[in-house]
């Protein structure tokens, strides 16, 4: 029996030099900071924080920027494709319609103008005619500028939501940018209700503006228009859902590629 014991003594404090040497390298590996062996520095393995984490709070220099969590709103590049664009509405685009068609022209797009005299959403909304336009000329951007002739009708909302919503149904997803009504009085809430229902980014408003008006008191005059229509250009790069190229016409006016005229009564 003493002999067996006495030869596995060496294999016993072989085990014991490991186990310490093991133990050595774990608590040097735990340390921040460790010493140098002759010349030689071991990088810390990172298990002192875990084993021993530093709870107290991060002190931040004087001149520590910390990041702003508010996110910018989301700016949407230029669309430079060109475009078939129809353009629909009341007598306002007499006006805005030529100062629209040189910006098409100095742009690579093609303009369809279709002018309904006297009409509102009610009209455009019972008739369908958007639709037909749409099925006919296959317009890939729609403007459209409608309200002045409903600035007096009482209970508007009520009266009107419907037709809108036909035309936005209309339109599917086609982009379009609303025009609202050159307000030369206090509407009783077309403003408001196009707002409501048209997509934001997508609705510009005209009440608030100042306009050189012809002689009827509404209509702005061709030059004031011109002006009108160079701000809803303006608009669009920062404020539009899709904004298009929309290159500075060397000409005040143009002629858009067809023009459609509709009369008060018709169907």
């Amino acid at each position: 029996m003493p002999e067996k014991s006495h030869k596995k003594r060496p294999f016993t404090l072989l085990w014991i030099l490991l186990a310490v040497a093991l133990s050595a390298v774990f608590a040097l590996s735990c340390l921040d900071v460790i010493p140098s062996f002759f010349g030689y520095s071991p990088k810390s393995s990172g298990m002192a924080k875990v084993l021993f984490p530093d709870n107290k709070p991060v002190e931040m220099a004087a001149d520590t920027v910390v990041a702003d969590t508010v996110t910018e709103p989301v700016k949407f590049e230029p669309d430079t494709a060109a475009h078939t664009i129809l353009f629909i509405g009341d007598s306002m685009l007499d006006g805005l319609s030529p100062r629209l068609a040189a910006y098409a022209k100095a742009s690579g797009h093609t303009l369809y103008s279709v002018v309904w005299y006297s009409s509102s959403t009610e009209i455009w909304g019972k008739s369908h005619r958007l639709a037909e336009y749409i099925q006919r000329i296959s317009p890939t951007y729609i403007f459209i500028c409608l309200g002045a002739n409903e600035l007096y009708v009482k209970d508007i909302a009520e009266k009107r939501t419907q037709f809108i919503r036909e035309m936005l149904a209309e339109i599917d997803t086609i982009p379009y940018i609303w025009i609202g009504p050159p307000n030369w009085v206090e509407d009783t809430g077309i403003n408001k209700m196009i707002a409501d229902n048209t997509a934001p980014g997508t609705y510009f408003k005209s009440d608030g503006m100042t306009f050189q008006r012809r002689s009827d008191g509404a209509h702005p005059t061709a030059k004031s228009a011109i002006e009108w229509m160079d701000s809803v250009v303006r608009w669009m790069p920062d404020n539009c859902a899709h904004p298009i190229r929309m290159t500075s016409p060397t000409e005040s006016t143009a002629r858009p590629e067809r023009i459609f005229i509709h009369q008060p009564g018709e169907n």
